[in-house]
């Protein structure tokens, strides 16, 4: 069999059904919305896709609960721990992709005056689901979850600054 070509979204399902121990493809789905999905959303086709290659490739086993509609459990098997256990000690740099879809209208010509405001509200309004999460969630997560939560916190408290820059400076752009 080939070595199969993994992708973020490979380790993602890998890592998800390592922490759970077991799971089906709905599990890792539910999960992922549940913890990764504000700085790292995968479509949930994909979740089932992923299953289904890594399965095929020998890094998840399959056992399909009896009666009812079959429900498929999926464990990581010796290779699929092995191939989660090297993608996490390699440090190798991959830029990041914002995707900020606001950023891409300021680009095309979009009038500040009407994106500032609510750019402004909604970062304001995810900074404060970070920070009521980070308050009540204390040591009660790993030191790599509490990590991945600063960082989104960090990263609104950006985005609002970049906001209000965007906002302070008058229509010819000036500060």
């Amino acid at each position: 069999m080939a070595e199969p070509r993994l992708t973020t979204p490979s380790f993602l399902v890998l890592g998800i059904i390592d922490t759970l121990g077991e799971a089906s493809p709905y599990d890792v789905k539910v999960e992922a919305a549940r913890t990764v999905a504000p700085f790292w959303s995968v479509p949930h086709a994909q979740v089932y896709a992923q299953c289904d290659r890594l399965l095929e490739a020998g890094m998840l086993s399959e056992d399909r609960q009896a009666g009812g509609r079959g429900r498929r459990l999926l464990r990581l098997t010796e290779a699929g721990r092995a191939a989660l256990a090297d993608w996490l000690a390699d440090p190798a740099f991959v830029p990041v992709e914002a995707r900020e879809r606001g950023i891409l209208k300021l680009w095309f010509g979009a009038r500040p005056e009407l994106h500032v405001p609510v750019q402004l509200e909604e970062h304001h309004r995810t900074l404060a689901e970070y920070e009521q999460l980070a308050d009540s969630v204390g040591e009660l997560i790993t030191r790599g979850q509490r990590e991945a939560l600063e960082f989104g916190i960090r990263y609104e408290r950006m985005m609002v600054d970049f906001w209000q820059w965007v906002g302070e400076r008058g229509e010819d752009g000036d500060a």
